[in-house]
């Protein structure tokens, strides 16, 4: 068995008019997904969607129809997620496509799903956005994950439909988009009933689904529409609507310039260096920028911080999913620090709904660069600014480089773009929690709560250089100017020669100190798994499980237990 290569460059930007597999539509306070997807509409042609299965590019359509509910339909209070088809709601992750697509994007592939659904929840949570999962027919596998992402599930009881996790029995992996750990965190199934569900090819349904709280509700096709519409009214009532119909910010598109060495954004660049497999990501704020939440929300989607933010999203993809051989990303930010300083003024006021959305756009992004499989330097030399939003960019970095020069660290020098500065705002102290659910100053200092507070303190006060970086233990190392290129070539040149396979395995245990919940569960534990049983044999060996399924075939497992 050979992986199929992908397009040349997958893009993770669409719009509604371009869906080919999701139908929204808005009626009031509600908005309703239905997934019907295009069987021809996959993203390599080697395979067929049937009975609503999908691959990546169904999802990446799903995570922009949730961010444009809640970014332009800011009135919307529920979301219906139903099935077009009759008799199926959706069937999970299309096989064929697993089969045959390279180990690093089935990895990929299902960490970017896993992002989608944490996106719904955070949406419940953040956004007042209710979630109802009406399920028209069987869910399978990842269509059941994507159920268990909502805040309520309802099941057609037409004595077929049925809600299951096929992949241990049939495919021989685990259901990877956080299946095992919702049906048990989650909706705290006991545990022999999620053994005997998970081991059930065929899944359960009617009322033993409702009593071992595999959903929430069933429904007769009689009475379906009615069912449906008293739900989604029933979650619609928890909430109240963030703004009126018409208020909404239309997101405008995310687009590069793709040159011979890189990728440019607006305000991001990206510049690869593939002879060393390491890459320079750049994100810039601009000069000057709104300096209230009413100047903010009149920007629109042109707001700096929402499209910095959102081209990172997309850089971040790209690193991930069509950049695989890249070993290190050497982050740093530029621009006026006074700039980045009012952007977060206005994000932690009270503000408005929009900026508030802003917020946990950025907040999200950045547990999107904690969870990338990628080698993280942040790297704070001459002109950059890393100051409360940037600052936490480096925050997230396996190691971070504090270029200490006493010569350029004057603010009031000739050449301010030399000066070397970091500087605190009240958005390193809790509205960009991690997965673990601590911020990235409290996991950084996670045996001295006070040496954390005494980071926050310094909140909207003086930018400080590398010498107070470092008493601060914000810097990993702080060369002088002398020491500072030779450190950094070997540091670079020492982390690109390692094993990609044992620096994933030991960035993703050292990221996540503290507290383990859902997410870290999911993305530490689960992802973990699956990453290791999608290379054995059992799985996707000649005579494995996933390899044999559909075919005349019958798997052969090796036996020992490990």
């Amino acid at each position: 068995m050979t992986a199929t290569t992908l397009p040349e460059r997958l893009s993770f930007q669409t719009h509604p008019d371009q869906y080919r597999h999701w139908l929204l539509s808005i009626d009031g306070p509600v908005a309703t997904l239905r997934m019907s997807v295009e069987p021809n509409g996959g993203l390599r042609d080697d395979y067929e969607l049937k009975l609503n299965s999908y691959d990546l590019g169904v999802d990446v359509e799903l995570a922009d129809a949730i961010l444009r509910v809640r970014f332009e339909h800011p009135e919307v209070q529920c979301l219906v997620l139903t099935g077009n088809l009759d008799r199926v709601f959706c069937a999970g992750a299309n096989i064929v496509m697993l089969r045959t697509s390279a180990h690093a994007f089935k990895v990929n592939f299902c960490k970017y799903t896993n992002e989608t659904r944490l996106g719904l929840e955070d949406a419940s949570e953040h956004s007042g956005l209710r979630t109802l999962a009406a399920l028209n027919g069987t869910a399978s596998g990842g269509g059941y994950e994507l159920a268990l992402a909502c805040d309520r599930i309802l099941l057609v009881d037409d004595r077929n439909s049925a809600v299951s996790f096929p992949e241990v029995p049939l495919l021989g992996v685990l259901p990877g988009t956080g299946g095992l750990t919702r049906i048990t965190d989650k909706r705290k199934l006991r545990r022999d009933h999620t053994d005997v569900f998970s081991t059930i090819a065929e899944g359960i349904k009617g009322k033993r689904a409702v009593k071992w709280n595999l959903v929430d509700g069933l429904a007769p096709l009689s009475k379906w529409d009615e069912k449906v519409a008293e739900e989604a009214a029933a979650l619609v009532s928890q909430t109240t609507p963030r703004a009126q119909a018409g208020d909404g910010v239309a997101l405008a598109p995310i687009t590069f310039e793709e040159t011979e060495d890189g990728l440019r954004y607006r305000y991001v660049a990206v510049t690869f260096d593939r002879d060393q497999r390491t890459v320079d990501l750049t994100v810039s704020a601009p000069d000057a920028g709104p300096t209230s939440a009413d100047e903010a929300l009149a920007a629109g989607s042109d707001w700096w911080v929402l499209q910095a933010f959102r081209e990172l999203d997309d850089a971040l993809l790209q690193l991930r999913m069509n950049e695989r051989d890249i070993a290190l990303v050497l982050l740093r930010t530029q621009g006026p620090a006074a700039t980045v300083q009012a952007m977060d003024a206005i994000l932690t006021s009270d503000g408005n709904w929009f900026t508030t959305e802003t917020r946990h756009l950025v907040k999200r992004v950045l547990k999107r660069l904690d969870l990338t499989a990628k080698s993280l330097y942040a790297v704070v030399d001459g002109g950059t600014t890393f100051v409360g939003s940037f600052l936490e960019l480096a925050l997230a970095c396996d190691r971070t480089y504090v270029l200490d020069d006493p010569d350029s660290d004057d603010p009031d020098s000739d050449d301010p773009d030399s000066a070397v500065l970091l500087g605190v705002t009240a958005m390193n102290a809790g509205p960009c929690p991690m997965s673990n659910g601590l911020t990235r100053l409290r996991t950084r200092f996670l045996a001295d709560p006070s040496a954390a507070a005494a980071v926050e303190a310094l909140a909207g006060g003086e930018l400080f250089d590398a010498a107070e970086a470092d008493d601060l233990g914000l810097a990993t190392f702080a060369p002088d100017e002398i020491d500072w290129e030779d450190e950094l070539r070997l540091a670079i040149e020492e982390r690109a020669s390692f094993s990609p396979d044992a620096l994933t395995g030991m960035e993703a245990n050292l990221r996540f100190a503290g507290p383990e919940t859902m997410e870290t569960k999911i993305f530490g534990r689960l992802t973990a798994w699956q990453n290791w049983i999608f290379q054995r044999p059992n799985a996707v060996g000649e005579r494995g499980a996933l390899s044999c399924y559909g075919t005349p075939t019958r798997p052969e497992f090796t036996t020992e237990r490990t």
